[in-house]
């Protein structure tokens, strides 16, 4: 088993040695090796049956001739560029959905207990209840609109759900309903989506990034939305057109928003969201706990463990 999770950015999504030694007990009768560069996996990869990496190029195939197994933390499939075969299984992370839905939930209590509005008042040293309690809300009662209603989407709606949210998930395959009704009290597909985004107090996207999802959240569907929505993108950047935000927060149709993904990562310092009160950025890190890859992994050794039993 050979092991290539190196990450500059983020020190949670770094291989360790407690993560070597969890798997050589996983896996007692497997050789684990693990790399820090590419010059060296690739060395290595002729040798290797099952590799654990965030990045794998179509033309490293041509030199992985036992390769059986590749699989990687990520959620998203940008990064793999090899398709699974009969004889090669290509696994993603599944496990991202309860850390994913913490930052959503963070995200919408930073609006709707003004916290900001809070830390404002308190640098003035200003007793400002009044002020504070008139911009509250709950969600208690809410309305949330899931937008992208795969396993993160559902993980969200079923937290939600739990805080006494009206959950909407909008999905393209939404037959057979019941099968999501501990994450949502309906779920729709396009054609109801209008529907469902006229009465939305919070529209979160967990959507994939693919050609097909390029800005779905424009002018024509921001129109839609009642003008105290709040807005929370956690999937892929592609998704929401950023010129037609910032023009619905400008223009007031727009309560606020919650980026965590972009069109252009990192975020180009000229970008005007920077500056916009109304906005709330974090630089791709919903997912960023200290246990990311010990999840991951235990993830992973489950899934094998499935797979040899039969189950």
């Amino acid at each position: 088993m050979l092991v290539y999770l190196k990450q500059p950015h983020v020190r949670a999504w770094n291989f360790q040695d407690r993560h070597r030694q969890f798997l050589q007990i996983r896996f007692p009768n497997t050789r684990i090796e693990a790399c820090f560069n590419s010059k060296d996996f690739l060395e290595l990869l002729p040798e290797a049956d099952c590799v654990l990496v965030w990045h794998f190029k179509n033309e490293w195939l041509e030199n992985a001739p036992l390769l059986k197994c590749i699989a990687t933390p990520s959620a998203g499939q940008e990064w793999i560029e090899v398709e699974p075969t009969e004889s090669l299984r290509v696994s993603f992370g599944g496990f991202h959905g309860p850390i994913m839905a913490e930052s959503v939930i963070g995200a919408m209590l930073y609006f709707i207990k003004a916290f900001p509005q809070s830390l404002e008042f308190q640098k003035q040293k200003k007793w400002a209840r009044v002020k504070l309690t008139d911009r509250m809300a709950s969600l208690q009662g809410s309305h949330a609109v899931v937008w992208g209603f795969g396993k993160i989407g559902q993980a969200i709606g079923e937290r939600l759900m739990a805080l006494g949210c009206r959950v909407t998930g909008i999905k393209r395959d939404a037959s057979q309903p019941e099968r999501f009704k501990h994450s949502a009290q309906a779920v729709v597909d396009a054609k109801g989506l209008t529907g469902a985004l006229e009465s939305a107090d919070h529209l979160i996207l967990a959507l994939p990034g693919t050609d097909e999802t390029t800005h779905l959240l424009n002018r024509d569907v921001l129109m839609k939305l009642p003008s105290s929505c709040y807005l929370y993108n956690v999937g892929r950047g592609n998704a929401c057109n950023e010129a037609d935000l910032l023009d619905a927060l400008n223009d007031e149709r727009l309560a606020g928003a919650y980026l965590d993904v972009f069109e252009t990562e990192p975020l180009p310092e000229t970008s005007p969201l920077w500056e916009n009160e109304k906005v709330l950025i974090q630089p791709h890190i919903s997912a960023a706990v200290p246990k990311y890859l010990d999840w991951f992994l235990e993830e992973f050794a489950d899934r094998v463990e499935s797979d040899a039993n039969g189950s």
